[in-house]
């Protein structure tokens, strides 16, 4: 059985996160890309994003918010919006969501939700009814050209033989006890709506509550238990925080069975003081907490790395990383080929941000997107007249100086390269 998924849902107007789908009020203080990570850190398995865009101009806007959303929400998105053609659900899709989400409400649905399904593959693509009658007349068709179903104001009054696609209810009105009665249904693939998007509720606690009930839920459980690791002479095992995206050594710490099943219960990567010989989730106090990704014993089950999301800085001094003082240095070249890319686009960026007389870079950004594109179009150029030379140099230089203009494209156009990898490992 597939573990139920909790899918807490925002809704986008005007650039501000809302209560509902009349979009009348603003949630807490609106700044919906906060609450899109939020979610993730929280424990949601994945984000709903329903943009109330009325018009084309909004809905432009709207596209832009959500691909900032698929960037910090750290889980898969799925993005609802103004889909009147096959374009707006390339653009929900190019945003970065996970899948996107077809209503069946207005003329020609039937051939969009067709053209869509052979466009891009049926797996990504959500049909959303918020009737049976809908839902009964077009069954057929849905189970042709769509992976999954969005049922708006969906509840159990839908039958179960009724349903073959994995189902996702949408309904404000259930709180726990109904989402409880609702998981027994095997058909019932996820839940969304005001229960599960409360904000601030703790999804990893209603996972673990859902899964000591008997519903399979996406938690933290441990493939080996306390008892078969190597403790030190304390008890204790130590563990190497680093960071999931640049692999950056954050920290060490240590952890004792407590503080082990404290961070798998709560996501939160919590370690035993050893100095107020007390618990200590990582934090707590400073709001620099480590969130979760993943928890590996080395070969000796001696010593834990944990992959986590880091809010803010690591070390108590306020440096990002406890690892700054360096103490012996031998000179090497560190060509890891995305630490280059990177470190190369933040230079750009700065020149962006800090402009210096006499720089390339700050004339490129000057000139503006028309000469940006010229000089990406002539070192493509250079690079298909390199290719034909037997001396492989000549194209090493060609490639890095398109790279570099690339680069400097997607400083101007707001891109950065965890846009393109993304993409690159959906591919």
């Amino acid at each position: 059985m597939s573990d139920k998924k909790i899918i807490p849902c925002l809704y986008l107007k005007n650039k501000k996160a809302v209560t509902d789908f009349s979009g009348t009020a603003v949630l807490e203080d609106g700044d919906i890309i906060r609450m899109a990570k939020e979610y993730g850190n929280q424990g949601a398995d994945k984000l709903l994003v329903f943009d109330l865009a009325q018009n084309d101009a909004e809905w432009e806007e709207g596209i832009g918010i959500l691909r900032e959303i698929c960037q910090e929400a750290e889980i898969p998105v799925l993005g609802s919006g103004l889909v009147k053609r096959m374009e707006d659900v390339k653009k929900i899709l190019y945003a970065g969501c996970e899948k996107a989400v077809v209503g069946m409400q207005g003329e020609n649905r039937e051939a969009l939700l067709e053209e869509v399904s052979k466009k891009f593959g049926k797996e990504q693509i959500i049909v959303s009814v918020d009737d049976p009658e809908t839902y009964r007349k077009q069954k057929e068709l849905f189970d042709l050209y769509a992976g999954s179903l969005l049922l708006v104001n969906g509840d159990l009054s839908w039958k179960k033989e009724e349903e073959e696609l994995p189902v996702i209810f949408h309904n404000d009105a259930m709180g726990e006890e109904e989402i409880t009665r609702l998981f027994s249904e095997e058909q019932a693939a996820a839940v969304t709506g005001r229960y599960i998007s409360t904000p601030g509720l703790d999804l990893m606690g209603a996972k673990r509550k859902w899964k000591e009930q008997g519903i399979a839920t996406n938690t933290f459980e441990s493939s080996l238990s306390w008892k078969e690791f190597k403790l030190n002479s304390d008890g204790m095992i130590p563990v190497i925080a680093q960071d999931y995206k640049t692999n950056e050594v954050l920290m060490m710490a240590y952890m004792n069975e407590q503080a082990f099943q404290t961070t798998l219960e709560t996501g939160k990567m919590t370690y035993w003081s050893r100095s107020r010989n007390e618990l200590w989730t990582k934090g707590m106090t400073s709001g620099h907490f480590q969130y979760v990704k993943s928890l590996t014993i080395d070969c000796d089950k001696d010593t834990i790395l944990a992959r986590v999301s880091q809010v803010g800085a690591a070390c108590h001094t306020g440096n990002r990383t406890c690892f700054f003082k360096e103490l012996v240095k031998k000179p090497y070249d560190d060509t890891n080929p995305l630490s280059v890319f990177q470190d190369v686009y933040g230079v750009i960026q700065d020149r962006k941000l800090h402009p210096r007389e006499g720089s390339y870079t700050n004339y490129l950004f000057d000139k503006g997107i028309d000469k940006i594109l010229k000089k990406v179009g002539e070192e493509c150029t250079e690079i298909v007249i390199a290719a034909k030379n037997p001396d492989p140099v000549e194209l090493v230089y060609e490639i890095s100086d398109f790279l570099y203009h690339v680069m400097v494209l997607m400083a101007e156009r707001g891109l950065k390269w965890e846009d393109i990898t993304k993409e690159l490992a959906r591919r």
